[in-house]
This record gives structure tokens, sequence and C-alpha cells, in this order.
């Protein structure tokens, strides 16, 4: 691996979710290494003023519809969530621990299940029971993600993730940064691609 890319996300981003997605083939093509850092957008959020997309007035109307087509685009099976958007504290911290005590594979695939049970099994992923029973499907120890989720190392860590995306002036998500370069959004994986190709513009 000749590089590596930061991928940062919120479990609740359909965007995020589209990466999450392809990011495996990404990896390959470009020879690089994905580092997965889901963070607290919300927390983000307070910072900016900005809003959810579903709740600013003509952009939800415009980004439903650029969901469903980035989904036929890719072939991606998806579907917005009865309740949407969530919050993504419960995820984010099996994720760590996950990350922390099997590695950053087993982690990464927890991620990809997480983001699936939202967008495909609409199943409502702020709830720690619901992430318990996705990483239990993993084959993780039920009572050691419940212990998990209540663990202040972990908690500590998600706040300290997330203070270190709004340190590298994260915003979105998807947000990639490759040689310190900043990437904002999904449609800008192809200006990533280019860079890690030619080393930089």
């Amino acid at each position: 691996m000749n590089k590596t890319v930061d991928f940062y996300f919120d479990f609740s981003s359909p965007y995020g979710f589209f990466s999450s997605e392809v990011m495996d083939e990404f990896s390959l093509r470009c020879n690089c290494e994905i580092i997965w850092r889901p963070y607290v957008m919300g927390a983000v959020m307070k910072l900016t003023g900005r809003k959810p997309l579903v709740q600013i007035p003509m952009v939800n109307e415009y980004s439903a519809r650029d969901l469903d087509r980035v989904a036929r685009y890719h072939r991606i099976e998806f579907s917005v969530p009865s309740v949407f958007p969530i919050s993504s504290v419960a995820p984010s911290r099996a994720f760590y621990w996950i990350r922390n005590e099997f590695g950053s594979e087993k982690a990464k695939q927890f991620a990809q299940a997480i983001f699936r049970a939202y967008f495909v099994k609409n199943l409502n992923i702020s709830k720690p029971p619901t992430v318990v029973e996705v990483a239990t499907e993993l084959d993780f120890d039920t009572k050691a993600v419940n212990d998990a989720l209540e663990n202040p190392e972990i908690k500590l860590k998600v706040r300290e993730e997330t203070d270190r995306a709004i340190e590298q002036g994260v915003f979105g998500s998807p947000f990639f940064i490759v040689d310190e370069e900043p990437f904002w959004g999904h449609d800008r994986l192809n200006h990533v691609e280019s860079w890690l190709v030619s080393g930089g513009w």
C-alpha cells in the first residue's frame, strides 16, 4: 500500500453508506489503505449551524431524488429509514471497541453491517439493543458488546475521534483526507482517486 486515506463518516449518513459499500474495491483499485473513522457529525453541525438535508426546504426534495439515483448508479440496495436521521453514538462506540479488541478489519466489517442494518433493513441503529444484535450476528459476545457501550474509555474514544475530526476540518459525511488534502462528499471519490494516482495537483 502506497498511501492511506482517512475515511470519516457518520453512521446516519446515506452518502457515508454509499461510500462504505465501495471502499473495499476502491482500496484495491487505488492500492491504498483506508482508515475508517466514524465520528458524531451532530457535534459538528452544532458548530457550523448546518441542518440535516431532510430538514432544509427544497434541498430535501432534491436529496431524496439524488439518494435513489446514486443507489441505482452503484446498484446498491437502499431505502431511506423510517426514523431518519438518528444519533450515531452507540454504533460508533461499538466500532471503536471492536477495533481496539479485534483489529481494523473486524471493525470495518461491523461498520458495513451496521450501515446495512440501517439503510437496507430499516433497523434503528441508534438503539443499543440493535447495535448489540448486529454485533452478535457477527459472532461478537453479547455481554461484551453491551459492556463496551457503557465503557468510559470507549465513550472517551468516540469524543476524542469527534474532536480529532473537527481539528482536521471535517464537517460532513463522507469526508476523505489524503496527503492532508480534504475532500468532502461521496461524489469526490473520483478526485481522491486522481489525487492518489497523480500524487496531487
